[in-house]
């Protein structure tokens, strides 16, 4: 009889070779991390040449990155170290995919569980016990409060992710071919989710693929009249294209558009709508995933019985959606060659139940802490430059600010001061144009945001 115990692979993982490799690893990657504790200048003797490689990799790709970043390929929690010898205090992480930071020895041992895996890939024909173990973590975790997606399917982006939700939508309610969306969304810069996307230069060039109807976001300063007039904007549309929504397309924290919050009201009152129209609710946490006070952004506004899918992605590496019985889609419609990589499969499992263990959810967990705190050091800069600084805005591991006028020039232009300066952030919104930080959850601490709201202060005080 075969047991688990007798299987190859079982046996490479507890060979005592393989245990004494990774404390090898580690210990050296801790050894040259640790005078990465503060941001620092380049190295003069490496700028010529990484001046260089930034020109060559801007004409491959066929425009300049946004940031002159090049990583060298260590780092230390919210540090990184780049090519030319600068370290910098890293607070935007990938615009929140790097959620434990650099270097962390938790996705640096993930990633050499899954370096001796059999496959660098896993996908439609072939997948590997992580697949299913990440995929019962995520339902588990998304259904205990009541919640009926017990269904998940896994992808290689959070575009991917959020394109399976609105092909399982438009099968359900077909010929259903619209879409309701909020103004200032973001969904992604595929053919179909450039359509939803409310940015029109997004979709210069492209041809249309979606009939997407807009309705205002929640206004916090009138609720109750932001809430009414987004419901009658929705009646409009379905009394105008009548029986021809697929889908209510939901940011419950709107990321790209400027860190704006919905309530519960306001989406129960959308949501009610939608019901009674036969109409899907989607909703899209590829941004927010983790970072409120709930691992769902709909468990954070009590929404668990009234989603029907839900999109994850950036901190959780490998991206997903997830969906109720209603919403099974038919054999072929989602389907992808690839649908990622074994270790960031590894690594979202050690993610997602490490922001768990670590106490990062709950009303006074440290995503709320550290939000408060950071919000506090904010507050202070602005206090000290009076009209420097508008805000707070966002929710836990989404914090944000107006500069100055709020113009996209200024909110661009301090976004580069600061980088310059040694701190990572980077912009979002439009009239007002704001500065946004995607917290690193599972290495940062206060300490960390002390030093960049000094870092903060110090910008500051040159554009007054």
């Amino acid at each position: 009889m075969t047991t688990k115990t007798s299987l190859a692979a079982e046996q490479l993982k507890n060979d005592p070779r393989l245990a004494e490799a990774k404390k090898l690893i580690l210990d050296a990657v801790a050894e040259h991390q640790r005078p990465l504790v503060s941001v620092r200048p380049p190295s003069p003797e490496l700028v010529a040449d990484y001046q260089q490689m930034l020109s060559d990799f801007g004409a491959i790709r066929g425009g300049n990155i946004f940031f002159p970043y090049l990583g060298s390929g260590i780092g230390n929690g919210p540090f990184v170290e780049l090519a030319d010898g600068s370290v910098k205090l890293d607070l935007i992480t990938g615009i929140g995919v790097h959620g434990y930071g650099h270097s962390h020895p938790m996705l640096i041992e993930a990633g050499i569980n899954a370096a001796i895996g059999d496959t660098i890939m896993q996908g439609n024909l072939q997948q590997n016990t992580n697949s299913c173990d990440i995929s019962k973590l995520l339902t588990d975790v998304a259904c205990e409060s009541g919640a009926g997606l017990k269904h998940c399917f896994l992808s290689t982006s959070g575009a991917m992710a959020n394109e399976n939700s609105l092909k399982m939508a438009f099968q359900k309610n077909h010929p259903a071919n619209r879409v309701i969306a909020f103004t200032h969304c973001f969904a992604g810069r595929t053919l179909g989710l450039a359509q939803v996307t409310d940015k029109a230069k997004y979709r210069v060039g492209l041809p249309d693929t979606i009939s997407v109807d807009y309705i205002p976001f929640f206004n916090e300063n009138d609720p109750e009249k932001s809430t009414q007039y987004a419901v009658k904007r929705f009646k409009h549309h379905v009394e105008r294209h009548p029986g021809k929504h697929a889908a209510l397309w939901m940011e419950l924290i709107q990321g790209e558009g400027g860190y704006y919050e919905g309530n519960t009201e306001f989406f129960e009152a959308l949501i009610e709508v939608a019901r009674e129209n036969k109409i899907a609710v989607i909703a899209d946490e590829v941004q927010t995933f983790c970072r409120t006070t709930r691992p769902f952004a709909f468990q954070h506004f009590g929404l668990d019985k009234q989603v029907d899918l839900v999109t994850i992605g950036k901190i959780s590496q490998v991206c997903a959606t997830l969906f109720t019985d209603d919403y099974i889609p038919q054999p072929g419609l989602i389907s992808q060659t690839f649908t990622g990589s074994t270790w960031a499969i590894v690594a979202a499992h050690k993610i997602v139940s490490g922001l768990i263990a670590n106490g990062n959810f709950g009303a006074d967990g440290k995503n709320v802490r550290l939000n408060q705190h950071f919000a506090a050091g904010l507050k202070a800069v602005g206090a000290k430059y009076p009209g420097s600084i508008s805000g707070p805005y966002g929710v836990g591991g989404m914090i944000a600010f107006t500069p100055f006028d709020g113009s996209a020039a200024i909110a661009s232009e301090m976004v580069k001061r600061l980088y310059d300066a040694g701190l990572m952030s980077f912009m979002a919104g439009g009239d007002p144009s704001r500065v946004r930080f995607l917290i690193p959850l599972g290495c940062v601490d206060e300490s960390h945001i002390d030093m960049a709201c000094q870092i903060l202060e110090n910008v500051v005080s040159k554009m007054v």
